[in-house]
């Protein structure tokens, strides 16, 4: 097989041969080394190096540079085989100039990266890395995960799931998954396994979210309870206080506040007394129950039967099961929340109120 000699002009020129220096510059110096390598290459490509340059940056190349060889007069040959031509030039580049051009990066990412991994170059790996992440498409995921995995990316391997993921159904029609079907099945157990995890965590989070939610909302639900039953909204009041009037405008919890007047207009005069009431007078007994494990002033309260649901939970000598003290700590935790997320809106909405207010003067000037 014919071998082919990379041509000079592929890499920086001073590497090759010596330069001329200005007039009363030591000559000794203008003087640099010949290349004393050769890098063989899959299609009969031979590239000049120096081997000193290959051994500074990459451990791989020093340690294979360094071996012994039959003979003393024999040249030094470095085999770079398994990917073109093209990507050996520039990966050469790299290791001269510590510099890889975007064309390269995107014709031959994949095998720089291969390459980088092989020889230990880590800058050019984080490079392909980036570059590779940036350009994940439904087509070449497939190609890139495996990539990663036998080149040890972990940032890579994760952004490959990731794309995984959110494109799988795409991903699923491409050759790509189907050759992995048939030759890596281990891989592919390993992807569905995340895709499971991925969903099942979503799945968690979107029922925390709504128990969360839930929680807040019964927290609302004490704070109305306690605004009507000591100052009173639209349609109910406290006892010992005139009825609201008709002309009485909405509080800012008005949503809330009118479900729960309704429910305790209900409650009022419910007629299915028996066995605590209908299903709405057992909800209304639960958010007075609530309250109740919530207030800490039971003898100061207005809410109808605090104080009554306080000695029967003290006289009961189990107290409440730990289901319910579970749900009265979240519906403190999320009314504690709220309020220190009420309390910093107050604060930054204060300043920008008083600028309005209150705008800086400007200083006029008169003209004598």
């Amino acid at each position: 097989m014919q071998t082919m000699t990379a041509s000079p002009m592929m890499f920086p020129v001073h590497s090759y041969e010596y330069r001329e220096f200005p007039a009363g510059t030591d000559q000794s110096s203008a003087y640099i080394p010949l290349p004393d390598v050769q890098i063989r290459t899959s299609g009969g490509l031979s590239i000049p190096a120096h081997a000193s340059i290959l051994a500074s940056v990459s451990p791989v190349l020093e340690n294979m540079l360094d071996r012994p060889r039959k003979r003393r007069s024999s040249e030094k040959i470095i085999p770079i085989l398994g990917v073109p031509c093209e990507s050996v030039k520039a990966f050469v580049r790299f290791l001269y100039s510590s510099r890889c051009s975007d064309e390269d990066m995107v014709n031959y990412g994949m095998h720089l990266l291969a390459l980088s991994h092989v020889f230990s170059v880590p800058q050019l790996k984080q490079r392909c890395t980036r570059t590779l992440c940036a350009r994940l498409t439904v087509d070449n995921v497939v190609d890139v995960l495996q990539l990663a995995r036998l080149c040890d990316a972990p940032d890579l391997h994760l952004k490959c799931m990731k794309f995984l993921s959110n494109e799988f159904k795409a991903v699923e029609q491409t050759e790509g998954w189907k050759f992995l079907q048939d030759h890596d099945p281990w891989l592919e157990l390993e992807i569905l396994q995340f895709l499971d995890e991925v969903d099942s965590r979503q799945k968690r989070r979107s029922r925390k979210r709504e128990e969360q939610n839930l929680y807040v909302e019964l927290s609302e639900a004490m704070e109305c309870l306690e605004h009507i039953c000591t100052e009173g909204c639209t349609i109910v009041g406290p006892y010992d206080k005139e009825p609201p009037t008709k002309n009485r405008g909405p509080c800012n919890k008005f949503t809330t506040c009118q479900g729960l007047q309704l429910l305790i207009r209900h409650f009022a005069g419910c007629g299915k007394r028996v066995n605590g009431g209908c299903r709405r007078c057992k909800r209304m007994w639960q958010l007075l129950r609530l309250h109740s494990s919530i207030c800490d002033q039971p003898d100061f309260c207005k809410v109808p039967l605090c104080r009554q649901f306080k000695l029967r939970t003290q006289l009961e000598k189990k107290g409440d099961d730990a289901r319910w003290r579970l749900l009265v700590r979240r519906v403190m935790s999320a009314k504690a929340m709220y309020s220190l997320s009420l309390s910093k809106r107050k604060r930054e909405e204060g300043p920008r109120e008083a600028i309005h207010a209150n705008p800086p003067r400007t200083r006029s000037f008169t003209t004598l």
